[in-house]
């Protein structure tokens, strides 16, 4: 089975902790994207700090009618950063989405830098193929018996 590495979305959207929730909002909307990762450059690589989504938008902003102007993401992001590494799989990634309650985990290399984003629906992807798979082997069965056998006379 595929390592988280090898499925993870490399196009991140990135933010950082100083960028208002309006800017926040307008790079969802420009990338068509449901979350940024806030991040701080070190040592020339993005590493991730948190994640803003949006619901956090909907849920800490409009629904207490604040101001988008007024509150930057360090404010609203998530805390306690759930990440995965490149080399996790894909069940473990699952169960830590899972027991966490997270849909999207910021993907991180080998050294730590953040390499893509990976989200629920491309873990369901992932299974749905496997289970195709899986799926096409009766069928596939019938087919090389039905090869093999000669019908039988009567």
């Amino acid at each position: 089975m595929a390592t988280v590495g090898e499925i993870c979305n490399r196009e991140v959207v990135v933010t950082t902790r100083e960028t208002s929730v309006a800017d926040a909002a307008r790079l969802m909307r420009d990338h068509h994207v449901g979350s940024l990762i806030v991040a701080e450059a070190r040592d020339g690589a993005q590493h991730p700090v948190g994640i803003i989504t949006d619901r956090d938008l909907v849920v800490e902003i409009m629904a207490m009618d604040l101001d988008p102007r007024d509150v930057n993401v360090g404010e609203v992001m998530g805390r306690g950063l759930v990440i995965a590494r490149e080399s996790d799989g894909i069940r473990e990634t699952l169960e830590v989405m899972r027991f966490k309650g997270v849909r999207r985990l910021p993907v991180l290399s080998s050294r730590g830098n953040l390499l893509g984003i990976v989200a629920a629906d491309d873990l369901m992807k992932v299974l749905a193929e496997d289970i195709t798979a899986l799926a096409t082997i009766t069928t596939r069965e019938r087919w090389r018996e039905a090869a093999q056998r000669k019908p039988v006379s009567v």
